[in-house]
């Protein structure tokens, strides 16, 4: 057969078939959603606002973080919210390519932006005499170019490998949104080889982060003991709030991209984490 695809949409199953469950369901995403959306914007808008906090590299990492976090949730819950209350949930070929590169381009610029945020931290603590001169504001330029470009770069790859697999068999998704491993599932040929490339692009490289992020961040805990009480609290305050992001963040994609096969409805959970 030629590599075309044939299958010109996708049927969703969605996160239940019950219409009680599904109302409520509704009710619980459009809140969480509306919640999502106005706090990540109201952090974007109160640091933008402010020339004193805008001014300082961590805060504007965290506006650009809220700004993603914003826009990742855009992406997924709108279509979401939509389909709880519909009987046939469906997602045409296009639009199911697009849900998947915008996951991993959004996706793929937050773990970054923890990367980089890591690193102004350990700038700030352990160089913290040369810490403007270090984070200037062409280094942070630098540092979101390589974010916007290395997300874009690793969103094109998961599309490519998708796009050489010809669909043209079954088309139910045992999801409620376009996951890499369930399209991939529904290829007419073996995806094996290309699952295995995925993993490498997507679960590795997030263990990877997230192990490095980790002894980073236990570094600089483990170095505070010689520092003040005040220092110590300072410090803490904000590195213990970004490694909470970090493994709230982390934790459940190396679940998705490389955890053991397990039920539908722990791979829903997962996702919707």
């Amino acid at each position: 057969m030629q590599n075309h695809s044939f299958v010109t949409e996708f049927i969703l199953l969605g996160l239940s078939q019950n219409p009680k469950v599904q109302k409520i369901i509704f009710v619980i995403l459009l809140l969480s959603y509306m919640a999502i959306l106005g706090g990540n914007l109201l952090i974007v808008v109160t640091i933008s606002s402010s020339p004193a906090l805008l001014g300082s590299p961590m805060y504007f990492f965290l506006a650009f973080l809220s700004l993603l976090d914003a826009c990742f949730s855009t992406a997924i819950s709108p279509k979401l919210i939509v389909d709880s209350l519909s009987e046939r949930k469906t997602i045409s070929f296009e639009g199911c390519m697009t849900q998947i590169f915008a996951e991993h381009f959004f996706a793929g610029a937050e773990v970054i932006v923890l990367t980089v945020m890591a690193y102004d931290r350990y700038v700030a603590i352990f160089k913290h005499l040369h810490y403007s001169s270090i984070m200037n504001w062409r280094l942070c330029g630098i540092l979101m170019r390589v974010a916007w470009t290395g997300c874009f770069l690793h969103s094109t790859i998961q599309i490519l490998f998708v796009l050489q697999l010809p669909f043209c068999g079954p088309n139910v998704i045992e999801n409620f949104m376009c996951e890499l491993y369930t399209v991939l599932e529904l290829a007419y040929k073996d995806s094996h080889v290309f699952g295995f490339f995925v993993v490498a692009n997507s679960g590795l490289m997030c263990i990877m982060i997230f192990s490095l992020l980790l002894v980073s961040y236990g570094i600089t805990l483990f170095s505070l003991r010689t520092h003040s009480t005040e220092g110590q609290w300072k410090a803490l305050s904000t590195c213990g709030s970004q490694i909470a992001v970090v493994v709230l963040f982390f934790v459940p994609c190396i679940v998705m991209n490389v955890g053991p096969p397990s039920t539908f409805s722990f791979d829903k959970t997962i996702t919707v984490f």
